[in-house]
């Protein structure tokens, strides 16, 4: 039985993103893969109202799904990604990130998260691998968060990332076609998808380029100076993508390196079980207040000034 790869396109028909998706797709298809392809922009997908119903039901031991499944597109588009053996993701770069029609239909996602659904046994757990690729006219000075904001996407159903690119200097409409190396890029980036999908999943490892990112743990680029968590846990340095904690140590060679701590995966969000926790802080912070009658009292008498209050608009 042939595996099944998606493609996840967010960018303009048959320009960049689209295109370096389909020479990765092509990789994969060589290699015997039954290969789908989809753009966002094809789709009707509402923002996330934020109502928390999902994670109110969750934290009570319910799968209650998404109030907007039966609204729109994303339901649609879940169940067939939720059934592929690997995804490959494109976007466009906006304002250092990937951009807001990838974020829309991220951002939906928190209903199927797989941690929170396995650990109240909603769901059985499955093991996914992705690729990413973000686009942008720049460098990665102008794309610094473009594909740390797309690998945050990653975690909520499972996906590893096993290999990441950063088209760059690609401004106008098919640009990337000048230039074979980028091709070519995304062509192994295709057949790295395929190796890790043969791969057992306790074996997959990171097939992107050996010294990409500054964390060992998910090749992110981006570290933030911890801040101690709801719990009292605190790493001096956190990786801003995965959650691994530890510091910087000066190397040999005199450079820095992010080196993560003993305890420094025990939130690793890139794991089943280090993204339950956050179920655990869910339950302390939005439990604490929804079972407290004497809270909720509170917030209903302050709120009355702020529901009367109107200032001119637009």
């Amino acid at each position: 039985m042939s595996v099944k790869v998606l493609g996840v396109s967010a960018g303009r028909a048959n320009s960049n993103s689209d295109i370096l998706l389909k020479e990765a797709l092509l990789a994969c298809q060589a290699e015997g893969a039954d290969v789908t392809m989809i753009n966002l922009r094809d789709y009707d997908i509402i923002d996330c109202t934020g109502c928390t119903s999902c994670t109110i039901g969750m934290s009570q031991g319910k799968n209650a799904g998404c109030v907007l499944d039966k609204k729109d597109d994303k339901k649609k588009i879940m169940e067939v990604l939720l059934e592929a053996d690997g995804v490959i993701f494109a976007a466009p770069t906006y304002d250092l990130e990937a951009c807001s029609v990838f974020a829309k239909f991220a951002q939906r996602s928190l209903s199927y998260e797989t941690s929170f659904l396995e650990t109240i046994g909603a769901i059985e757990h499955r093991d996914r691998v992705s690729a990413l690729i973000a686009v942008g006219g720049s460098t990665r000075s102008w794309q610094s968060m473009a594909l740390e904001s797309m690998q945050a996407a990653m975690f909520t159903t499972d996906f590893k990332v096993v290999d990441m690119y950063l088209a760059t200097r690609v401004p106008a409409p098919a640009q990337c076609l000048l230039y074979d190396e980028m091709m070519e890029r995304v062509g192994l980036m295709g057949k790295n998808i395929m190796t890790a999908i043969h791969t057992p999943a306790e074996e997959r490892k990171w097939l992107g380029d050996e010294n990409m990112g500054w964390c060992p743990n998910c090749h992110s680029n981006a570290l933030i100076l911890g801040e101690v968590q709801w719990d009292g846990l605190h790493y001096p340095v956190e990786c801003q993508v995965c959650g691994a904690g530890g510091n910087l140590e000066k190397a040999e060679n005199g450079k820095w390196k992010f080196v993560i701590q003993e305890n420094g995966l025990i939130r690793d969000r890139t794991t089943v079980e280090g993204r339950a926790k956050h179920l655990e802080e869910i339950a302390h912070t939005q439990g604490g207040f929804f079972q407290d009658p004497e809270k909720r009292k509170i917030v209903n008498e302050k709120l009355e000034k702020f529901k009367n209050l109107k200032f001119k608009t637009i």
